[in-house]
This record gives C-alpha cells, structure tokens and sequence, in this order.
C-alpha cells in the first residue's frame, strides 16, 4: 500500500510547468540549433534564444560573449559529426576526398551553417581545429610537407565551404523557385543570342551547371586536386 503524502507536503499540480533546464553553453547552442533547425539561420539570434529558453539576452553573455560566437559554436556543432580517421599513408588520396565529403555532409545538414562557415575564415573552436589537424595529418601522411599540406588543406577547405554554402541555397529554398526558373529563362534566351563563333564552349557548357551535376562536378574537382597533389609527392 503506497502511502499519500503528508498534508504540509505540496503536490505538484499536472498543470504545474516543469522547472526550466539550467543554463549552459550546451543548451543554448542545441537551442540555437533547434530554431535553425525550424526557421533558417537568419532567424538565430541571442534575443530569439533567450525568448526559446525563456530568460533575458543578458543571461546568455554569462555563456557566450557574442553572436558571433554562438554562430561558431553552432559550426563546431555542426562539425561534431564528422569522423576524425587514422592516416593510411596506403590510401591518403581517398582518406583525403572522403574527409571533404563528410565536412560538406555535416554543413548541409544544418540549415545555413555553411553560410556561417564561409564568413568565418578562421575558425578557433575545439571540432574545427581537430579538423583541420586530422586533414594536415592526412595530406602529410601522403608524403606532403607541411607547407605544402598547409595550401592543399586550405585550398579544400574553402572548397568545401563554397559547395556547401551553393548547395544549402538550393537544398534549403534561399533561393525563390520562381525567380530562378525566369532567370533561367532568360539567360539561356542570352546565351542563345551570343554569337556562336565568339563563344563556343560556353554556349554548349550550360548542360553540365544542373542540379543533376552536381554530385559529379564535386567528384571531378575533388579527383583532379588530390591527383596533382600525388603527382606533386612523386616528384
């Protein structure tokens, strides 16, 4: 038999609102996440994460110093995600490819990071720093120095950023459907009025920039960095 409770002890009414969580770093980066998530990036702000939680901007300086910041927090976040392998100085040129793949993987998942990514050249959080060191160490493991593994990691880096940053337009509606489908119009009615003996290969290149090509054109710009960097070890 369960015994009831003693008369001066209050019982929580089932209407009663449950205790708010305690303030951290961590939760108000998974609920900037959380709005990102729900409304875009441009909807993240300190004031919208206070309003989320509950409390006043001011509470969440004590956390994080700045917008700023939090958008680097939620990048590093974001970042989390993607796998930090052994060198394999066997297979370094595919270790390679596949890291760019995955960073791109974890930016497009989020709604807007890779926007955030871009406008951050320098990213110091703790996910990007482990980034760029397991790519050095992937790049040297091929026979790389360090100045050399330094510009091909920088160089794949801002690639991957502008991949992800152009892909998320698309994937994420940044862009009107309507608007982009008359501009396609009209630049193909352009394309076709240039003279052809002026420009020849761009007036036939417009069926390679499809969405279709896509995955593709990643592949061959991946294929043919890493193939110069092995070519460059061998000499």
């Amino acid at each position: 038999m369960t015994a009831p409770p003693p008369p001066w002890r209050r019982t929580p009414s089932p209407r009663r609102r449950a205790a708010k969580q305690m303030l951290s770093q961590e939760l108000i980066v998974k609920t900037a996440l959380e709005i990102l998530a729900a409304e875009g990036i441009d909807a993240v702000s300190m004031r919208r994460v206070a309003q989320q939680l509950e409390t006043g901007p001011a509470s969440l300086y004590a956390y994080v110093a700045n917008k700023e910041e939090l958008d680097e927090l939620m990048l590093d976040a974001a970042l989390s995600e993607v796998p930090c392998p052994e060198p394999d100085p066997e297979r370094w040129t595919d270790q390679v490819k596949e890291q760019v793949r995955h960073q791109i993987r974890a930016m497009m998942a989020y709604p807007g990071i890779a926007k955030v990514a871009w406008r951050t050249p320098i990213p110091v959080t703790p996910n990007s720093l482990r980034q760029g060191e397991v790519m050095l160490q992937l790049l040297r493991a091929g026979g790389l120095d360090l100045k050399q593994a330094v510009f091909a990691g920088d160089a794949l880096s801002t690639y991957a950023k502008a991949f992800a940053y152009e892909a998320s337009g698309w994937t994420f509606g940044d862009y009107d459907p309507e608007e982009m489908s008359e501009r396609g119009r009209q630049m193909a009615e352009y394309m076709r009025s240039l003279p052809t003996t002026t420009f020849p290969n761009l007036l036939q290149a417009g069926e390679y920039f499809t969405a279709e090509t896509s995955q593709p054109r990643l592949e061959f710009a991946l294929e043919a960095f890493v193939a110069g960097l092995a070519v460059m070890v061998k000499r």
